[in-house]
C-alpha cells in the first residue's frame, strides 16, 4: 500500500473512531438530564447542566497544556487514553453517584482537550497542502454521522417514555459505554505513516507538528516546548485574526446543540410531538453537517477557488435559518417554564419549517468548521498541535459563555449576538484566506524563476 492510501486509510479510521465515541457521549449528553429526572435514588443529587458547566470550563482552560501532552505521548496514544475518560463518564450512569458524576465531568473536560489537539495534530501529519480540504471533510462527515445515528436512537428509545426505569438505564448506558470503546480502541489502528518532507508519523508527531529538535528531549523538555510555542502562536495576527471565527463556531454550537432544540421542545403549539421533534431536530442537524462534510470534502478538487466561498455560504445558509427561526419561534422560548410557551411569533409554528431550520443549522455549521480545520492544518503544518488547541481553547470557552446567558436572553437577542458574531467571524476569515493566498502564490512565482 503506498504511503498516500495509509495516510487516507489512517484519516477514515480516525473518523470511524470518533464516530463510535460520539455516537455514545453525545447520546448520553441529550438524554442525562431526562435520566437524573427519572432516578429513583434520593441519593444522587446531581445536575446535567452543571457537569456541562464544568466541562467547557475545564475543557477551556486545559487546552492550555494539552499541546505538551500530546507532545510527550504522542497522538494515538493521547486519543486513546482520552477515550478511556470518555468512556468512563458514560459508565458512571450505570450505577449514578454525585461525587462520581462531578469527578468524571472534570476529568472529561481535561481528556477533551487532549484528544481534540491530538486529533488536528494526526490529521495535519496525515496531510498534505493538496489532501487537507479533503481530508477534513471526511473526517467531519464522519465525525458527524454520530449525530444522526445517537439522535435517532434517542427518538425510538425515548418516544412516548415518561420515565425511564433503573433497568432501562443501566441497559442503555452499558450498551453507550461499549460503543465508546469500540471507539477508543479503534485508534490503535491508526498506522505509522513516515512522511517525505520530515520523516514523521502520526503516532511520534512531535516531529513535525511541534518542531521538535531531532536531537533527543526529555519529556520535561518537549511539554515545555510545546507551552512556548501555544503562548507564541496565539498572538500571531492570523490566529488572532480566525480567532473570532472560531468564537462564533463556539457561540452556534451552544445555539443548535442545546437552545434551539429546548425551543422545539417548549413550543405548546407541537402538541404532544414537541418532545419527539428534539430529537428529530438532531437527526436533521445531523444529515446538514454530514452533506456539508463530504460535500466539501470529496469535491475538493474545486479549492482553485479558495475556502472563503464555502464559508460565505455557510454564512448565507446560518442566516436564513436564523431568519426562519426568528419568525417560526418566540422569543420566550429559550427561557419558557417546564409547561412551555403558547405564545406565536410572526407565523403560525410549523413543525417542517423547523426542521428546514435544523438542517441549515448543521450544514452551515460543517462549513465553518471544515474552513477552520483545512486552514488551520495548511497554515501551521509545523505547529499543528498548539494551533488545534487554541482552537478549541476559544471554542470551548465562548460555547461556555454562551450556554450561561441562553438561560436569561430571549431569542431575538441570542439570534443577534449569532449574526454579529457570524459576520465579523467571516470578514476575519476572507483576510486570512486572501493573505495565505498571496504568500502561496509569491512562493510559487519564486519557484519558477530562472536561477543562474
Amino acid at each position: 500500500m503506498s504511503p498516500e492510501w495509509k495516510k487516507l486509510l489512517n484519516i477514515i479510521v480516525l473518523g470511524f473512531g470518533f464516530m463510535f465515541m460520539f455516537t455514545a457521549f453525545q447520546t448520553c449528553g441529550n438524554i442525562e438530564q431526562t435520566v437524573i429526572l427519572s432516578l429513583n435514588s434520593t441519593e444522587f443529587h446531581g445536575s446535567g447542566y452543571t457537569s456541562l458547566a464544568i466541562i467547557y470550563g475545564v475543557f477551556s482552560a486545559s487546552n492550555i497544556f494539552a499541546p505538551s501532552v500530546v507532545a510527550v505521548l504522542g497522538a494515538r496514544l493521547s486519543l486513546f487514553i482520552s477515550g478511556l475518560f470518555y468512556s468512563a463518564y458514560i459508565a458512571t450512569f450505570i450505577q449514578p453517584f454525585t461525587w462520581s458524576f462531578y469527578t468524571a465531568s472534570v476529568f472529561i473536560g481535561m481528556a477533551a482537550a487532549v484528544l481534540w489537539t491530538a486529533q488536528g495534530n494526526c490529521l495535519t501529519v496525515n496531510s498534505k497542502e493538496n489532501t487537507i480540504g479533503r481530508n477534513s471533510g471526511i473526517f467531519w462527515a464522519l465525525l458527524q454521522c454520530s449525530l444522526f445515528f445517537g439522535n435517532l436512537f434517542i427518538y425510538i428509545i425515548w418516544h412516548g417514555e415518561a420515565r425511564i426505569t433503573d433497568s432501562d438505564r443501566r441497559t442503555v448506558f452499558i450498551s453507550l459505554t461499549v460503543v465508546s470503546l469500540v471507539g477508543t480502541f479503534l485508534f490503535f489502528l491508526i498506522r505509522n505513516v513516515d512522511s517525505m518532507e520530515n520523516n514523521s508519523d502520526c503516532s511520534d508527531s512531535d516531529s513535525r507538528s511541534l518542531e521538535i529538535n531531532m536531537i533527543p528531549q526529555s519529556a520535561g523538555s518537549k511539554a515545555l516546548e510545546a507551552f512556548k510555542k501555544s503562548a507564541k502562536l496565539s498572538i500571531s495576527k492570523e490566529m488572532l485574526l480566525l480567532s473570532i471565527s472560531m468564537a462564533y463556531t463556539g457561540v452556534e454550537l451552544t445555539f443548535f446543540s442545546g437552545v434551539y432544540g429546548t425551543c422545539i421542545g417548549a413550543m405548546k403549539q407541537f402538541g404532544n410531538e414537541a418532545k419527539g421533534l428534539i430529537g428529530l431536530s438532531g437527526i436533521f442537524i445531523g444529515i446538514g453537517e454530514i452533506l456539508g462534510g463530504g460535500l466539501f470534502g470529496l469535491l475538493d478538487k474545486w479549492n482553485r477557488y479558495g475556502r472563503n466561498p464555502v464559508v460565505l455560504l455557510g454564512l448565507a445558509v446560518h442566516f436564513i435559518a436564523f431568519y426562519l427561526i426568528f419568525f417560526n419561534i418566540p422569543g420566550d422560548a429559550p427561557i419558557a417554564s417546564a409547561d412551555g410557551t403558547d405564545r406565536i411569533s410572526f407565523m403560525t409554528p410549523n413543525k417542517e419549517v423547523a426542521m428546514l431550520c435544523s438542517f441549515l443549522l448543521g450544514l452551515g455549521d460543517s462549513c465553518f468548521n471544515t474552513q477552520l480545520i483545512s486552514i488551520l492544518g495548511s497554515l501551521f503544518s509545523e505547529s499543528s498541535a498548539p494551533a488545534f488547541a487554541i482552537f478549541k481553547f476559544v471554542q470551548s470557552i465562548c460555547a461556555a459563555v454562551a450556554f450561561f446567558y441562553s438561560n436569561y436572553l430571549l431569542l431575538e437577542w441570542q439570534l443577534l449576538i449569532l449574526v454579529i458574531f457570524g459576520f465579523f467571524g467571516t470578514i476575519s476569515f476572507f483576510f486570512v484566506e486572501w493573505n495565505a493566498a498571496t504568500v502561496s502564490h509569491s512562493s510559487d512565482f519564486s519557484n519558477c524563476q530562472p536561477t543562474n
